[in-house]
């Protein structure tokens, strides 16, 4: 297929809207792409990637550089990185201009959403249906990093759109201090925080928890979510939308609770804006028994040259264990990772690199290659590996924690909720507001957003 055909298939399909949006319609306006991947170009190009600054960026440009040129030595993969607090905006600033210096924005679940709502990726299902073997994929990262409207349980629908694929699976692992708490990890929430109490009042100097706390991201709201989850409790109803009166009923007070009055001081005095570089500097200066961070940002700990607790990684590993997290009324941890998705506004033979990109990139022998370099794959096979088994020691937490994903609300609304939950959780903690108030506030200003909104549907659970 010549590239003007594919232009025309890709352009045909296109429904306008800009913005943040005003389709009411919550299913796809995106366009399609080709079910085959047609003819790609000989002439050198670069394949351009936007993604936040962390390390699995830097790994995924070296990795591609390294394997996919074997195949295309044409073809150069950068991956633009932005600060994490203006992810979102770099990329939804150049899709309300319909102009992107991008080819595959790397997109957290949520964004999914606002982005086919308002036409700014490929609709990929005719493609995936041709080139990927979507029974290889545990079901529930399916549909998490590609697939909407999400199903009101989070797992795949079969008969739902595709906009994107699995690049980074990731939730958070709990590191501990086996030199300080012992060999064994606590099993309940509640007896993480005893122990950390105890290995605080013991360790002058040390904290007993290191934890994101941060109003940018979704960092606090994260936090909250991940407690929110094991005491018992739910961040909505999907089915009618509802959020206040469920995000701040009793067990959602309690976990509120848990978390500012309990935890909070636990933790190091100006801790009230970390995010991942924080926790991991905390956990690397010796500076906290207890931490919790997400796996794909944790592999500098390992580094002797980042690291006061060993002089090489055996050293620093008697110190550090990685652990699952502990549960408590449930066993609920969060989903983090994110998918690849191509723009709608990509030079054509860009477009047409990306989907071979893609196909390429999800291939078993691939994805073994990208887990021994520190990615965090998706497909059952590529995990249950030695390739990714032993790339690291938190991989069998990943590994381990895949059955009890819960991921937050996947619809288009998402920047604003998260922007809600982000600034009164971390007022919260930081003493500017009650614990009940602040829970009362992001039910009632979420509630309002949705109830503003004509769309419908949405999951993520």
């Amino acid at each position: 297929m010549q590239l003007a055909t594919v232009a025309m298939l890709l352009v045909a399909t296109t429904v306008a809207a800009c913005g943040d949006g005003g389709d009411d319609d919550a299913t796809a306006s995106a366009p399609k792409a080709p079910a085959t991947i047609p003819e790609l170009t000989t002439d050198p190009l670069t394949l351009s990637f936007i993604w936040f600054d962390w390390p699995p960026a830097q790994a995924l440009e070296a990795f591609a550089n390294a394997e996919y040129k074997k195949e295309r030595p044409n073809a150069t993969i950068k991956v633009n990185t932005v600060p994490n607090a203006n992810w979102h905006d770099a990329m939804f600033t150049q899709f309300a201009a319909r102009k992107t210096d991008f080819d595959i924005a790397i997109l957290d679940s949520q964004h999914i959403g606002e982005a086919v709502t308002n036409g700014n990726i490929l609709d990929i299902t005719d493609f995936v249906k041709n080139n990927i073997d979507v029974e290889a994929y545990n079901p529930y990262l399916l549909a998490a990093y590609g697939q909407f409207p999400q199903a009101e349980t989070g797992q795949r629908d079969e008969n739902a759109s595709l906009y994107g694929l699995p690049l980074l699976g990731d939730t958070w692992t709990m590191i501990y201090r086996k030199d300080l708490i012992g060999d064994q990890p606590p099993q309940t929430w509640d007896e993480m925080i005893s122990v950390a109490e105890k290995c605080q009042a013991d360790n002058p100097g040390v904290s007993g928890l290191a934890f994101h706390q941060a109003n940018g991201s979704d960092a606090a709201a994260v936090t909250y979510n991940t407690v929110n989850g094991v005491y018992g409790g739910n961040l909505w109803d999907p089915k009618t939308r509802k959020i206040d009166g469920i995000l701040n009923d009793a067990a959602g007070h309690e976990a509120m609770d848990v978390l500012v009055n309990k935890m909070k001081p636990l933790t190091a005095r100006g801790s009230g804006n970390w995010f991942i570089d924080e926790v991991n500097a905390a956990v690397a200066q010796g500076k906290a028994c207890i931490a919790f961070n997400w796996i794909a940002a944790s592999g500098g700990l390992l580094d002797p040259k980042e690291s006061t607790l060993g002089s090489t990684r055996e050293q620093i590993l008697d110190k550090l264990g990685f652990a699952t997290l502990p549960s408590q009324k449930t066993n609920l941890v969060p989903l983090g990772g994110m998918g690849m998705h191509v723009s709608a506004y990509s030079a054509e033979a860009n477009q047409v690199e990306a989907l071979n990109f893609m196909k390429w990139f999800q291939r078993a022998d691939i994805q073994k290659k990208w887990a021994a370099a520190g990615g965090v794959p998706s497909r059952t096979d590529a995990l249950a590996s030695p390739e990714f088994l032993n790339a690291g020691p938190f991989n069998q937490v990943y590994a381990d924690s895949v059955p009890r994903m819960r991921d937050m609300w996947n619809v288009p609304e998402y920047a604003r909720l998260v922007d809600i939950e982000n600034t009164n959780v971390n007022a919260a903690l930081n003493g500017a507001k009650s614990p009940k108030a602040a829970l009362d506030d992001i039910a009632k200003e979420q509630q309002s957003v949705l109830d503003s909104s004509s769309r419908r549907g949405g999951g993520g659970l």
